[in-house]
């Protein structure tokens, strides 16, 4: 059975790269070589891993790659610390949440 990880990187401008792969170290060492000049992290080096999950399944993967790329940074940021009420807060009424609270 192929595993599948769904991965967060915390990149040095303060933003989130969201991927997925079927080899998380060998993607992680290829972020931090910036191998692709003109991807997203290549000019936001250095890169830290933030958070993972493992998946059997690709179409699994992929969605929830998808899912997570259309979240807010606070959303994100609450996934990656196990924050499960911000979560759900973040989830409802984002643009009430959005505009009352500013991130770091």
């Amino acid at each position: 059975m192929k595993n599948y990880y769904v991965y967060i990187l915390l990149c040095s401008d303060n933003t989130f790269y969201t991927g997925m792969t079927n080899d998380l170290e060998r993607r992680l060492t290829q972020h931090k070589s910036g191998h692709k000049k003109d991807s997203y992290t290549a000019s936001r080096l250095p890169v830290e891993l933030k958070w993972h999950l493992l998946c059997t399944n690709p179409s699994e993967a992929i969605k929830i790659e998808k899912q997570i790329k259309g979240w807010s940074h606070r959303k994100k940021e609450a996934l990656i610390n196990e924050n499960w009420q911000d979560l759900i807060t973040f989830s409802k009424n984002y643009k009430e949440y959005d505009n009352r609270i500013k991130p770091n």
